[in-house]
């Protein structure tokens, strides 16, 4: 039988999906890399946002109707009955499935109907199943499932639940395991790297000190960490980031330059608590590249609210700004909020200006780099034809001219231009 299987959304879930794929693989399901080659389609599917929502809902109702379907991912435990009512579908698992994947595609395949929900939402499958991987020169490892966050507007705690953390000898070994068939560089992801360990008296700087003394040739790039949850650990944090092994790269979502918004959104830190974390690693990093999420239109945004996340978007300067708009979702605290609810069109506003200021202040960030010479560690084909895409030591995308079978190659760069969200460069050899 052949087995269609597509992931969307945050790296955790692409890690998932590889793992869906692998296990199915190893099971001697062939997989394949078009529905229409399918006798099975698996859609693991992202529910983090409305739209997001509205669009794996779409794209489950375009499966032919003589495939079988099976929807795994965030959506099932954060809108079952959307799916229920709205999308044909032969079998439902939640995120993390793991090997139990394979079970339910056998009784899907025997025309039962499977709804394989129970215990996903606290599911943390074994490091050690089998993968197909998406790029063979990243390892996407989830530290850790769940977090210790309550944030109003979340509806991912429904899906992915509270704490589990890996033990540091679990993800050593992985780290070990993937160095050994040509990985060079790793993803450290999850809901919150920062409080990795906290359920297992370890931490995340303990962590990547461990993953920093694994003999190889490899770079690591840390995931998002919660501001106050970094908080805890800063100063032992930036002493692990003194690696070489480790991306200068920092992703730590503010939301809101206004602390009333910050508290409404139920999340423990203000806004000197985030600059007072980007202060700290850019003394010691002074080229860290920092990227940062916002939500515009959380219920009780006012413009006053708003003008402050501006200024402090112009005063920190982020590299990168994701920028959403607030959607209320599903059993959240936020969607009991509704007398505070900011308008569609202003939200729509709000997101065009930040998103504007955000191209602005990137592009200025980048234009500091035009005339760096130095390694990059070319990882991914380009979305422009005949490119490559190679990272530097702050985690840099530096784009060069696809010569032959460069992927997994350490190449010496000159950058020569600089555009918002990439740098084009020539190597030197």
């Amino acid at each position: 039988m052949r087995v269609f299987v597509r992931s969307f959304g945050c790296s955790t879930n692409l890690a998932d999906g590889e793992v869906l794929a692998g296990c199915l693989a190893e099971a001697g399901y062939e997989l394949v890399v078009a529905v229409s080659a399918a006798d099975l389609v698996i859609y693991n599917t992202c529910a983090v946002k409305g739209p997001t929502e509205n669009r794996m809902i779409e794209i489950l109702k375009r499966v032919p109707a003589n495939k079988k379907v099976i929807v795994a991912g965030c959506l099932p435990l954060i809108n079952f009955d959307r799916v229920y009512k709205e999308v044909r579908f032969d079998g439902v698992v939640g995120p993390a499935a793991g090997d139990g994947i394979v079970e339910v595609v056998k009784r899907v395949l025997n025309d039962e109907r499977v709804v394989a929900l129970e215990g996903a939402v606290d599911a943390k499958p074994s490091l050690h199943l089998p993968r197909l991987q998406l790029n063979p020169m990243i390892s996407i490892i989830p530290i850790n499932y769940g977090c210790l966050g309550s944030c109003a507007y979340c509806c991912v705690v429904f899906a992915r639940g509270h704490l589990r953390s890996y033990s540091v000898q679990e993800i050593v070994e992985k780290v070990k395991k993937d160095l050994s068939i040509g990985v060079r560089e790793f993803w450290l992801t999850s809901q919150d790297t920062a409080c990795y360990g906290r359920d297992v008296d370890t931490s995340l700087a303990e962590l990547i000190n461990a993953v920093s003394n694994v003999e190889g040739d490899f770079r690591v790039r840390v995931g998002m960490m919660t501001p106050n949850m970094a908080l805890d650990i800063l100063e032992d944090l930036v002493e692990a980031f003194k690696s070489e092994k480790i991306f200068k790269f920092i992703h730590l979502p503010v939301q809101s330059g206004d602390n009333q918004v910050l508290r409404r959104m139920r999340r423990f830190y203000s806004v000197e608590d985030f600059k007072r974390i980007v202060r700290t690693f850019r003394g010691i990093f002074p080229e860290i590249t920092l990227a940062t999420d916002v939500i515009c239109g959380f219920p009780s945004e006012t413009e006053e609210s708003f003008g402050k996340t501006l200024k402090l978007i112009k005063e920190v300067k982020p590299d990168v700004v994701n920028v959403s708009k607030f959607f209320a979702r599903p059993r959240t605290a936020a969607a009991e909020m509704q007398k505070d609810f900011v308008s569609i069109q202003e939200i729509k506003r709000r997101s065009s200006e930040i998103a504007k200021l955000a191209r602005e202040v990137a592009f200025e960030r980048n234009q500091r780099w035009v005339g760096w010479t130095g390694e990059i560690l070319v990882d991914e084909i380009g979305k422009i034809s005949g490119s490559l895409v190679g990272r530097n030591f702050v985690y840099k995308p530096i784009t060069v001219k696809d010569d032959g079978n460069l992927i997994g190659k350490t190449l010496s760069v000159k950058v020569v231009r600089a555009h918002s969200t990439y740098l084009e460069s020539q190597v030197i050899k």
